[in-house]
Formats: C-alpha cells, structure tokens, sequence
C-alpha cells in the first residue's frame, strides 16, 4: 500500500463519504495512508482545517463535518436585545438565531461556528456559539476611565457587548476621560470581561480628528497606502494611455460619451451613451473603467485593494481602495481624455425592449462631467448648465432624454417583476472648515439618479448571466430570501397598517407592493425600515442564489472596479472571455469563496465606519440643540419607551416611559403601543409626535427626549 501525502481535499472527501462516525486523527490517517513521516504536517493540516471551520472536533478529539454535528459556519450579528443570529457562510441555509446567554464571547461580525441545538416548525434554529473562527475585531476605541484603582475602556468603535479591563501596566499612561485604541489580549473566555491594553492615546472626545481616527481605528480600516503601493501606482499612471494599449479595442472617441456623478466626486467609474438608428432604435452604452487593464492579478497594487476591498465614504473624507494615482487619474474617466473602458452595449427598440447585447473593450474620450443636479436640470428642460450652443449641447438633451425613457421603462419591467424600491431617507451633513456640522438635510433622489441607478443595474444583471451561462468563476452579489421568524416582525408591522402579508413563502413582490402601499406617506420610510431589518444582509458569493431584493435570478457588481474589489474580480472574467484569453490565476472554487467572505466582511466594516461617521456628527450637531422641539414619527415601541424619528435630522432619540409621568402606560407587543392606564392615551409606531431635546450623551450617542404633544394625528387610519 503506498503512503500519500497529506491533503485537503481527500480529508473533505473522505469525512463526506466514507466516515460514518466521528474518527481519532490517527484512525483518518490510517485509512488515508498518510505515512509517518508526513503526520505532523497531517496534523498541522487538520488543525488548519478545524480553524477555518472545514472540519468539526468533538471534545474527544475526534473529528467530522460541521453537518454530521448540527453545526455550520456563518457571521454573527447582535441584535439591539442582546441576542444574536448567525448568518451561514453557505448560501441558501437558515439564519440561526442564538440567545444572549449562548452568545459565549461571541461579537459582532465574528465568524462562528454554531451549534443547532433545536430546530422547532415555522421558526428558525436555535444554536449556541461553539468556537470562534476568526474576530471581527483585534482592537476597539474608547474612553478611558480609571475608579478604584481599576481602568476599563468603555468601546465605541466597535461597541463590544462589554467594557474592556486594562491593568496598571497596561494602560500606556492613558489619563481618565481620553480616548485609546484597546488591543484585545483576551476575550474573557475565564473571566467576566475582555483584558486589553491600551496601544495609543487619541486625544480628548469632541475633537473631530480625533472622532474620525476612532472610527478608523476602531473599524480596523488602513490610513495610508505602504509606499510601494504609491510609487507603483504612478509609474502606471505616468504612463498613460499608450497606442499599443489600444490594440484590440472599439474605438469610442467619436461618440458623444459623459458621466453624471455627485458635484464632488473625485473618480469616476462610468460613463453612458447613446447611438440612434435610422429605424428608430438605438444602442446604449454603459462603459466602465477597464481598472483590471492596470492592476494586474497579484500585482503590490492588487494584494492591498484585495485586501482594502472596497472604498469607505466618510461624512469628510474618502478612504479608497486604490491609490489616487489610478483612483483620481488614469482609471478616470475624466473629461477630454482617452481612457480606456470595458463596455456593455444594449440595441434598443423604440418601445424600449432590448433586443440584444454586446460587451466589448473599448477607448472614451467623455465629452461632459455632469453632476446629478446638471443632468436633472437638462432633463427638466431648464437649461441651467454652462454647455455649448448649437448641435453639441442638443445632442447632449436628446441623449438625456432617451437613457432616461429607457430607464423609466427598465425600472417599471422590474418593478413589475416585483422588486422593492425601498423609501429609506438618507442624512447629508453639512460641514463647515474645521469640521463642524452645520446642517443636516435629506439627500434629494432625482429622476437623474435613478436613470444611471437603472442603467448600471442592467450591465451587473447582463454581466452576472454571461457569467452564470458560460460557467465564469466570478463573484455574484446574492440577497437571500428573508426567514420565517424575521419576518415576524413585518407580519405584525404589515397587519398594524391595513396591508398584511400572505401567508407562508414570501415573494418579492409581496414586500413590495406593502412598501408601495405606504409610498407618499410619512410612514413610508418606517416600512421600509422595518423590511431592510426582516431581510438578509446581501453578499458576495462563488455561488448564484439571486437576488431577492431586485427580484433577479442572477447579479453581480461590475460597475464599481475603482472602488470595490468584487467588480474588479468580475471584470478580469469578463475580459479574458471576451479576449478569448486563459489565465493560470483562474480561481477555484474555494478560493473565490475566500474572497467572497473577505469582500463581504470589509464592506460590513465599510458600512459600519459610514454609519459611525454620520452619527458622530449628527450627536454634535444635536448638543447645539438641546432644548429646542421637533416632530418626529414613533419608530420603535419596547417596555422602556418610544423611539422617535426626527423628522429634520433624520436621527432617532428615546422617550424613556420613566419619562412618561403624566400616567402609567402599559406596553402591548401585538399592536406596538403604550397605552395609558388611566387615560387610554394610546402611543403607536407610526405615530406623529412632537418631542423636545433633554439630552445628548456623545460617549454612548444616545439622544433622549421628552414627549410634548402626541399622537398629533390621532384619526390615521390602519390602527
């Protein structure tokens, strides 16, 4: 019998189909024919495999998939009630919903192996946390405090579910009421609480720079490019666009090519078109930046986008995944410069139906940088943008004028095949020199940013099929159908409203029509909250499952390249299919999904830091406000009071019922309310209050407030 070595796959194989119990690491090895020489690394291997969650260890030692033990792998979320769900790394698998008390030393964002220690009809399982498989977090930014002889970090960035202990000789001479940046040196498996020390003193609360390096740090997100990286990304950049770089590219420098973008965009990832036909018809153009043409596959410049993954927008700054020498210049798609693209043309009927595709590596030279308000204002018929007169800057409405009559028809085709055009208001603030806020208002949605929102939907949806139906091994963007017991919530909410929902499966087209049924509303945006948290989190994955959201059987991010990884994975398939191309860099299934992990967890940090950043400045700008009124609509009803939606900040406070003196109110899960006992003063989610400012607290951003009049509408009808 001849000894082999060690090797993933024939140990997954083996465990799959021919263990039929839980087997010692010298029975696999045995029955695998590892030789002596080659067991310690078997072993290394095995422990190797038990880490990333390949394979599950008894307390016996012996091992076996996670399936045969009812455990699976997945990332942990916390609920607002301390409890958690952990969200499978395998597509298509239920949530599984742990209790606080299982929770171990399990955060948010860790990945986890779960345990399912029941599984009950109509509700999801219920699993406690096993092992911890990797941290979202080595390290969290707090403040410092130090009583009794005993210093403790208070995290908020991230907020761990518990304080972190800092011994006397471990504090880096951090002095009471500072800001630090924690490492974690133990999570506290043994004790009650994490231990860390503190690895640098930040400055004092209330310092912008100081809030935005929190949130950096806290996130575990990168500051500054290595040099390398630098000087690699001008040598490409000084280069240019060369004639030999040409070679095998439609030439597009002859049409009329723009982008539209916010004023303050830096880069530019797309740029549109339209070429009309004698018969009516005409071809649209969505060219993107062919950023895979200069970050070649394990390049210095690929291995840190890789590992960035995506580009984070803070309230005050960009952080991008690519040097600004490739980001803000040659991967730009500027005006009146030749830049190179990868295209998805669309031949379009009159009445607006495609009639076929292609997808091409071409050359632009984009004639226009439009903001979203310009774009707007020449659909309007307002003429408020400096153009030139004659052909040029009629060809330029005409052009507006038929993308957006063909996106308006996309989004009605879409909206018909039932997906959820969710209403959910977004904050802009305002920001003066040195960093404060001075307003906060509602980014206003236009007409001009649905029809580019429409366009780049159809190229992700268009590339997405060529990848699925030519087997690519490109990443796809999933949204996995919501679960039974998350949708427990929206039943209820959906009912409370005049507008329940169907029983049993859920179809896209069910939330749907319940978010359009409150469209014009001011309970509009509180629905569409309530959806977006009774649904899965999207994701990247090896694996096409759809997209519940947009109600799409297939789709994939290509759009983005300069700032999000995925999109330049799947244009590097795309290009060597339409090169005709192989690559020895082709990833394997285990490997994408890696990637896919990866991608999905910085874009969890991405969004995190992005939230963070727009809520430490909402807390400052609320401290100026202490005082004042606002009206607000309920967003949350629980036993300790009402969360209200301010109306012109956009930011949510609480009316603690301890607040409530007027009488004692009793709260009533079924209908989401507090109702008084003595008075019957019933207060609903969806209500209209007017509430007044009493506290705003910057350590622990809460906001609370006392209630001044309400319900303001008493008479609304679905109570």
């Amino acid at each position: 019998m001849t000894a082999e070595p060690p090797d993933r796959q024939r140990i997954l194989s083996y465990l799959a189909d021919r263990a039929d119990r839980p087997l010692g690491p010298k029975e696999i090895a045995r029955d695998l024919r590892i030789a002596q020489e080659d067991y310690r690394e078997f072993r290394r291997l095995l422990r190797d495999m038990e880490q990333k969650g390949e394979v599950f260890r008894q307390r016996k030692g012996r091992y076996g998939l996670p399936a045969r033990f009812e455990a699976l792998n997945g990332r942990l979320q916390i609920t607002r009630s301390g409890d958690g769900f952990v969200i499978p790394d395998e597509a298509g698998e239920e949530d599984v919903y742990v209790p606080g008390r299982s929770l171990a030393t399990g955060q948010a964002g860790d990945r986890v192996v779960v345990r399912i220690d029941r599984r009950r009809p109509g509700r999801n399982p219920e699993g406690r946390i096993v092992r911890i498989l990797d941290r979202s977090a080595t390290q969290t930014v707090g403040l410092y405090h130090r009583r009794r002889g005993v210093g403790f970090v208070v995290p908020q960035e991230p907020p761990l579910t518990s304080e972190v202990l800092i011994p006397s000789e471990r504090a880096g001479g951090a002095e009471d009421g500072q800001v630090v940046l924690v490492e974690i040196e133990d999570w506290g498996a043994k004790g009650p609480s994490p231990l860390g020390r503190v690895t640098r003193i930040l400055g004092r609360p209330g310092d912008p720079d100081v809030e935005v390096l929190s949130i950096l740090f806290g996130h575990q997100l990168p500051l500054e490019f290595p040099a390398a990286v630098e000087r690699e990304a001008e040598k490409v950049s000084r280069r240019g666009v060369r004639p030999e770089d040409l070679e095998g590219r439609t030439d597009f420098r002859t049409l009329l090519v723009y982008t539209i973008d916010p004023a303050d965009a830096r880069d530019h990832d797309d740029a549109v078109s339209v070429h009309e036909f004698e018969d009516g018809s005409f071809e649209a153009g969505v060219h993107i930046a062919d950023v895979s043409y200069y970050v070649k596959h394990g390049s210095t410049i690929d291995r840190e986008g890789a590992e960035r993954a995506t580009s984070v927008y803070l309230v005050d700054r960009v952080v991008p995944m690519l040097p600004e020498a490739l980001s803000n210049q040659i991967c730009s798609l500027v005006p009146h410069e030749d830049r190179l693209v990868v295209s998805v043309l669309f031949h379009v009927d009159p009445s607006g139906e495609v009639l076929s595709h292609r997808i091409v590596r071409g050359v632009i030279r984009s004639s226009h940088k439009l903001s979203y308000e310009d774009a707007q204002s020449l659909l309007d018929g307002h003429g408020a943008v400096d153009l030139p007169d004659g052909p040029d800057g009629a060809a330029l409405v005409r052009s507006l004028q038929l993308l957006s009559g063909f996106a308006q028809r996309l989004r009605a085709r879409r909206s018909a095949a039932g997906a959820i055009d969710f209403a959910m208001p977004e904050a802009k603030v305002e920001l003066d020199e040195d960093g404060e806020p001075v307003a906060i208002h509602q980014r206003e949605r236009l007409e001009a940013h649905r029809l580019i929102e429409d366009l780049m939907i159809l190229a992700n949806e268009t590339v997405a099929r060529v990848g699925e139906t030519e087997d690519l091994p490109i990443l796809y963007r999933i949204h996995e159908s919501p679960s039974d017991d998350r949708l427990e919530g929206l039943r209820s909410l959906a009912r409370l409203f005049g507008h329940p929902l169907p029983p049993g499966e859920i179809r896209p087209r069910d939330i749907a029509d319940l978010v359009e049924s409150q469209h014009g509303t001011r309970r509009e945006f509180l629905v569409s909250a309530v959806a977006l948290r009774s649904m899965k989190k999207a994701r990247y994955s090896g694996r096409n499952v759809g997209h519940f959201g947009l109600a799409s059987d297939c789709y994939a991010h290509f759009t983005s390249p300069i700032r999000r990884y995925p999109d330049l994975q799947v244009h590097r398939e795309i290009v060597r299919r339409v090169t005709g191309k192989t690559s020895a860099s082709r990833m394997g299934p285990d490997d994408l999904e890696a990637v896919a992990r990866h991608c999905s967890e910085r874009e969890r940090r991405a969004d995190g830091a992005e939230r963070d950043s727009v809520e430490v400045k909402t807390i400052r700008y609320m401290k100026r406000h202490i005082g004042d009124e606002f009206e607000g609509t309920i967003s949350g009803v629980t036993g300790f009071g009402l969360f209200v939606l301010l109306d012109d900040v956009l930011t949510e406070g609480l009316v603690r019922v301890s607040s409530l003196v007027d009488d004692y109110y009793v709260f009533d899960a079924d209908s989401f309310s507090l109702t008084g006992r003595r008075s019957r003063r019933r207060l609903r989610l969806g209500d209209k209050v007017k509430v007044q400012v009493v506290r705003v607290d910057s350590e622990s951003r809460e906001i609370d407030l006392d209630l001044q009049e309400g319900p303001l509408d008493p008479g609304r009808e679905g109570g």
